[in-house]
């Protein structure tokens, strides 16, 4: 099957990344509409989402109608009532991992990909973990097998290739079979994207990024 990815992977800008790593561990459901939900996200401001919405790392609204609103946590939905709330919890002794950003408030981290070594830099807008084929290659990975797509990239449109990782680690943090993109040009380092991202809490503190295994 043929895939088409069709957002940039070569992202220089991280405007608003606070705001995209925003940890929420509590939702709850104050009011409910045909297709949307007012949430109030950590004993916040109420505010209004529509179904599809991300809610916050890990978490969207993917229902909701004038009874009750679905929310999706970790992979998990939950139903929920007006006055109810739900809570993303962390597993007590949970794997963490502290990064601090450089001089450009770019965050990077040293990790491995099927045990071998690798450089990444965290990008919040990047949908996948991408790296270059000049990068799988090394690891032994045949990017070949997996699905057709394609990126757009500075020099125009790039062939790149949807695989499962066996195992990623970053850190004390070890994920198993986690999606990733092998882009064969314009891709002159390996992003952190949120298929890894989003099994963990993200939490920042000043010019320090703390991400916590989620499952």
């Amino acid at each position: 099957m043929r895939l088409t990815f069709l957002a940039s992977l070569l992202l220089s800008c991280f405007t608003g990344f606070a705001s995209n790593i925003a940890s929420a561990a509590d939702v709850g459901v104050v009011g409910l509409f045909p297709g949307k939900a007012l949430l109030v996200i950590d004993g916040g401001n109420p505010k209004t989402y529509a179904v599809g919405s991300t809610i916050a790392s890990g978490i969207k609204l993917v229902a909701a109608d004038d009874s009750t609103a679905t929310i999706e946590i970790g992979g998990k939905r939950q139903v929920l009532t007006i006055g109810q709330t739900v809570s993303r919890s962390i597993p007590t002794g949970a794997a963490t991992v502290t990064l601090r950003a450089d001089g450009r408030g770019h965050f990077s981290a040293d990790g491995q990909i099927n045990g071998g070594n690798m450089h990444f830099l965290v990008d919040t807008g990047a949908t996948l973990i991408a790296f270059s084929a000049a990068d799988a290659t090394r690891l032994g990975i045949n990017y070949k097998k997996g699905s057709l797509g394609y990126v757009s990239t500075a020099n125009g449109t790039a062939p790149a290739y949807k695989v499962v990782l066996n195992t990623i680690k970053i850190g004390d943090i070890e994920l198993n079979q986690v999606e990733a993109l092998v882009q064969e040009a314009g891709l002159p380092f390996a992003l952190l994207g949120m298929s890894f991202l989003n099994r963990t809490d993200m939490r920042r503190e000043g010019d320090l990024m703390v991400l916590t295994k989620r499952y």
